[in-house]
């Protein structure tokens, strides 16, 4: 199918484009920038006056809850609700039921995502098998069947000598290996941040030195293999500092941090609100402000949304029994949109946390419009307002932080690989 994207304002980051340009696309691909090819004809024109035409957003961090876990979400869900947040490609955790550990689980989770048609999916492979930090995954295997980097969630892995091979096996052969920094004997049966909030409300505390303590293994561990590693939601002031510091130092290392820990501190928790018990927890103003400025100066390399449906069950309860998690992917763009705004960065370059970027962690060639380039578009309306509601969500998880808020920017239509998925 042609397709002829009209009188938008592109925004491309990539290739340092912002201006009013008409994109047209043709089998599967964007095949010219501003003046339409010879002999094009548009099978279908989207009018884009007064809207943003945008690269697909790329999301790192998206749990579709397939396999084990369709109580939670079901993958034609999750699915939905990248298409309704304009994420054309996205990257999902390994702890599934099973976990991502064989290439048969892999290839069947690629394959139906495929069948749906709509975001691509990008798989990180477990380390471990079963993610019990004992016996390592034969990545090679898992890489062929279509797994992009390799983690383990937040599933502990205490054995800093089964970590040390892990990250030696994969420098070897080039992959990425993703790794939540928490110790998990710091973090043990904590629920929020070691701080004024948890102490009030008496809630099992997480401190800062976990999430410390953690990293600074992590990238001693990098320094002595030379593994590519990339930090998954940072979350701390410290953690930062360590993260600015080792990149200084010229090592291969970068980093990500969820949208909830860019506008939310442990204040908002408020009573007990288990929409807010997040992991790792929301921390304090000082961290958030920290984020922010690591966001702005590039320390940062990527804005996720951490999308983790939960089912209703899960979410009423106490805040201590409740379970981590909310979900995000709709709400992406607009809380980027709000960060960039707030912090008074210059829309290109915010945009740039949640395409390019994003695609060259995982190492492949989304997140830019140039021609040539998979077709793979988002086109939204940056004035709109709607307000968050679970009856307005795609998602089967109906939990967020920001349930009731008003957001501005709107996505209008999403095309995947040159075909319409999405339209208001």
């Amino acid at each position: 199918m042609n397709i002829h994207i009209k009188g938008g304002r592109l925004i491309d980051p990539h290739n340092e484009i912002d201006a009013q340009r008409d994109v047209f696309i043709s089998d599967k691909h964007v095949v010219a920038v501003g003046t339409a090819p010879q002999g094009f004809v548009a099978d279908q024109v989207i009018d884009a006056n007064g809207l943003i035409v945008i690269p697909g957003l790329v999301d790192v961090a998206a749990r579709l809850r397939e396999p084990g876990y369709e109580y939670r979400a079901t993958l034609e869900s999750e699915m939905d609700a990248a298409m309704a947040g304009g994420v054309t490609s996205l990257s999902c955790p390994p702890d599934t039921d099973p976990p991502l550990d064989e290439p048969g689980l892999v290839e069947m989770l690629k394959h139906r995502a495929r069948l749906l048609n709509k975001a691509r999916v990008f798989p990180v492979g477990a380390l471990t098998y079963g993610l019990k930090g004992a016996e390592l995954t034969e990545m090679i295997e898992l890489t062929e069947a279509g797994c992009k980097a390799f983690g383990h969630a937040d599933a502990a892995l205490t054995d800093t000598r089964v970590l040390m091979r892990a990250m030696q096996y994969a420098a070897t052969f080039g992959y990425r290996v993703w790794m939540r920094p928490q110790d998990s004997y710091l973090a043990r049966n904590g629920v929020a941040h070691d701080g004024e909030v948890s102490t009030r409300l008496g809630l099992p505390p997480i401190p800062v030195v976990a999430e410390t303590t953690a990293l600074a293994t992590m990238l001693q561990l990098a320094r002595e293999t030379g593994v590519k590693l990339h930090i998954c939601r940072v979350s701390s002031a410290a953690g930062v500092e360590l993260i600015r510091a080792a990149k200084r130092e010229g090592l291969p290392v970068t980093c990500d941090v969820s949208m909830n820990h860019v506008h939310l501190t442990e204040m908002d928790i408020g009573f007990f609100d288990s929409n807010c018990h997040l992991m790792p927890p929301l921390r304090s103003l000082r961290d958030k402000a920290a984020l922010r400025a690591a966001l702005c100066d590039g320390t940062i390399d990527a804005i996720c949304s951490d999308h983790s449906p939960v089912d209703d069950d899960a979410k009423l309860l106490p805040f201590a029994e409740a379970e981590a998690g909310a979900t995000g992917m709709e709400l992406l763009l607009p809380l980027m949109l709000k960060w960039a705004e707030e912090d008074k960065v210059a829309l290109p370059e915010a945009l740039r946390r949640v395409t390019i970027n994003p695609a060259q962690l995982l190492g492949v060639k989304m997140g830019h419009l140039s021609v040539g380039a998979h077709a793979d578009v988002c086109v939204f309306d940056p004035k709109a307002t709607w307000k968050v509601e679970p009856s307005v969500l795609k998602s089967q998880g109906k939990n967020t932080p920001f349930n009731g808020y008003t957001m501005q920017g709107r996505v209008h239509h999403t095309i995947v690989e040159g075909r319409l998925a999405y339209s208001l």
